[in-house]
C-alpha cells in the first residue's frame, strides 16, 4: 500500500481543528461534521427502532444476512449516521442488511446504559426471528468494546452467539493500562491518554473501570463467537486490541488479530474514498471473515 497515502492521512488528522475545552455538545457537533460521509449510491437507509432505541437500517441489494453495527465515539459522541458509510461498505462485503444502533451516550447516560441498549437490540433481533447463524456483529473503537460486551451478555443470559463478530480498533480497557498508551504517544495522530481518560470519566464516573462489561479485556471470554480484531500500529489503543486477542485465544475463542502497519485509529473509515488502500483491504478481510462464518 501507499506510504504517501498513510502520511497524507496522518497529516490531515493532525491538522484538523481540536478544542480541548469544548463542551460535550460541541464535541458531538464537531465529530458529526468531521466523520459523516454519504453512503454509496447502491445503498438505501431508513430510520427505524431496535430494542427500544432509534437505529439506522442500511440495506444493500439482495442481502442474505443481518449485521448489527455499534458505532464508535468514546461512548460520548457519534451516531449511526457518523458511521453509516463505513457500515455500508462492510455490509456490502458481507452481503448483509445492516442495522446500526443509536445507543444512549454518556455523560447523560453513563455505564451500563450503552451495554443495556446493545443487549436489548441483540435480543430483539433474535426475538424477531433472525437466525443467529445468519447474524454477525461489528463495531469500531468504543463500539468494538460494546460488541464484546454484547457477546458476553448474550452468553451469560443463555442466548445463542452470533455467527461471528469483527471489531476495529476496539477500546476494551477503561483502566488505560496498555503499554501503547505511552509507547504510541505522539505517534497516534488522533488520541492521547488524557483524551481517552476524559471519555472514560464521562462513561464510568466513579464506577469500577475494570468491570468486565466496561473493560472486557479483563473478562473470561470462553464461549464467545469467532472474533476478528483489526487495529493500526499507529494508535494508542494498539495494546487493547492485542490483549483482547490474547485473552480470547487463551479462552479458546476462534480469534484472528490483524495489525495493519502505519495506519491510525479506525482507518477502515476511509474505505471507498480512495484515500487509503489499507482501508479497503482491511474491510475486504473483515467481509470475508464474517461472510465465511455464515
Amino acid at each position: 500500500m501507499s506510504r504517501e497515502q498513510r502520511e497524507a492521512l496522518d497529516a490531515a488528522i493532525r491538522s484538523a481543528p481540536s478544542d480541548p475545552h469544548a463542551t460535550v455538545a460541541e464535541q458531538r457537533a464537531a465529530f458529526t461534521e468531521r466523520q459523516t460521509r454519504p453512503v454509496p449510491d447502491d445503498v438505501t437507509t431508513r430510520e427505524t427502532t431496535l430494542g427500544g432505541r432509534p437505529a439506522l437500517d442500511i440495506t444493500i441489494s439482495q442481502p442474505t444476512a443481518t449485521l448489527l453495527y455499534l458505532h464508535g465515539g468514546g461512548y460520548v459522541v457519534g451516531s449511526p449516521q457518523t458511521n453509516a458509510a463505513l457500515t455500508a461498505e462492510l455490509a456490502r462485503r458481507v452481503g448483509a442488511r445492516a442495522v446500526s444502533l443509536d445507543y444512549r451516550l454518556a455523560p447523560e447516560h453513563p455505564f451500563p446504559a450503552a451495554v443495556k441498549d446493545a443487549a436489548a437490540a441483540y435480543r430483539q433481533l433474535l426475538d424477531d426471528g433472525v437466525d443467529p447463524e445468519n447474524l454477525v456483529l461489528a463495531g469500531d473503537s468504543a463500539g468494538g468494546g460494546l460488541v464484546v460486551a454484547t457477546l458476553l451478555g448474550a452468553r451469560d443470559a443463555g442466548l445463542p452467539q452470533p455467527a461471528a463478530a469483527a471489531v476495529f480498533s476496539p477500546w476494551v480497557d477503561m483502566t488505560l493500562a496498555g503499554e501503547s498508551m505511552r509507547g504510541k504517544h505522539g505517534i497516534d495522530p488522533l488520541f492521547t491518554r488524557d483524551r481517552l481518560n476524559a471519555y472514560a470519566e464521562h462513561y464510568l464516573g466513579d464506577q469500577d473501570r475494570a468491570a468486565k462489561l466496561a473493560s472486557p479485556v479483563f473478562a473470561d471470554l470462553t464461549g464467545l463467537a469467532p472474533l476478528l480484531v483489526q487495529v493500526g500500529s499507529h494508535e494508542i489503543l494498539l495494546d487493547d486490541a492485542v490483549r483482547l486477542a490474547a485473552r480470547a485465544g487463551a479462552d479458546d475463542v476462534d480469534v484472528t488479530l490483524e495489525v495493519w502497519p502505519g495506519v491510525p485509529h479506525v482507518f477502515q473509515n476511509r474505505a471507498g474514498t480512495g484515500m487509503l488502500g489499507e482501508a479497503d483491504a482491511a474491510l475486504d478481510h473483515a467481509g470475508r471473515f464474517l461472510a465465511g462464518h455464515l
